[in-house]
């Protein structure tokens, strides 16, 4: 999805984000659906958390923010917790596997555009 308005060194941690913002999105209603939505709370609650957090460190990227690497490693942070949270599901729940693996994708490309923008500036 890349344009010309998004600064090309953030390209694919912009797409890692806006990835695992969907899969957290669509986790956390999935987990709203299932028989014992008590055990997903913490679940939901990361994945929302999680989802808030790529649209963020989206828009800041998109803006070529001067504080994007700063979100990014936040949001880095969020999805590693997200991913661990969701780990915990996947023998049961095929979204949380799903969503586990797009938290981990996006941790590690929020973790080098942060470090990759830190070393530019």
């Amino acid at each position: 999805m890349a344009t010309a308005l998004m600064p090309q060194q953030y390209q694919d941690c912009i797409e890692a984000c806006q990835d695992c913002a969907i899969s957290c999105d669509a986790c956390a209603q999935a987990c709203l659906g299932e028989t014992d939505v008590q055990m997903m709370v913490d679940c939901i609650r990361l994945d929302r958390d999680c989802a808030k957090i790529c649209y963020t460190a989206v828009s800041f990227m998109a803006s070529g923010s001067a504080h994007a690497a700063d979100v990014c490693k936040l949001c880095a942070h969020i999805c590693e917790a997200c991913a661990a949270e969701c780990e915990k599901h996947v023998a049961h729940m095929d979204h949380c596997r799903q969503c586990a693996e797009a938290c981990r994708r996006c941790a590690e490309a929020c973790h080098k555009m942060a470090q990759g923008a830190h070393t530019i500036a």
